[in-house]
């Protein structure tokens, strides 16, 4: 899958709906390299949800996302998929060279991310100013109370 996206590298618009699969860190590796590949997307929209893909599938993703410099709208469905704060890291770092978002969603339910994974998630949104519409999914992330101010 990733290797046939790599080859589509006029691609301004990517929907992808994988959610449910056994998806595990080697295909968010392939899907990660991919969509690094595909530098002048303008549309993203990925549905992982139920994949496990671990913290190192979220590094993979953080890094292919980190690519696509010209995104003005992001959607991508991370729910149960064992990231941890680490990988909320690795996401958070990815994000935050997109800073011509308009349009985010991101949903990370139920990750284990915590604190520090909140905190660092926050972190590389805030480099994204120019957002006209927001959306973001932590629960069941035992972020607590700090998470949620740092998020403020």
């Amino acid at each position: 899958m990733g290797k046939g996206i790599s080859k589509c590298i006029t691609l301004t618009s990517f929907n992808l709906d994988l959610g449910y699969n056994s998806i595990d860190e080697n295909g968010a590796k392939y899907l990660g390299e991919g969509i690094s590949k595909c530098v002048i997307l303008t549309s993203f929209n990925l549905d992982l949800r139920y994949s496990s893909i671990g913290e190192n599938g979220a590094k993979y993703l953080g890094e292919g996302i980190s690519k696509c410099f010209t995104l003005s709208s992001f959607n991508l469905d991370l729910r149960f998929g064992s990231i941890g704060e680490n990988g909320a890291k690795y996401l958070g770092e990815g994000i935050s060279k997109c800073v011509t978002l308009a349009s985010f969603n991101l949903d990370l339910g139920y990750n284990s991310i915590g604190e520090n994974g909140a905190k660092y998630l926050g972190e590389g949104i805030s480099k994204c100013v120019t957002f006209t519409s927001f959306n973001l999914d932590l629960s069941g992330n035992s972020i607590g109370v700090n998470g949620k101010r740092i998020l403020k």
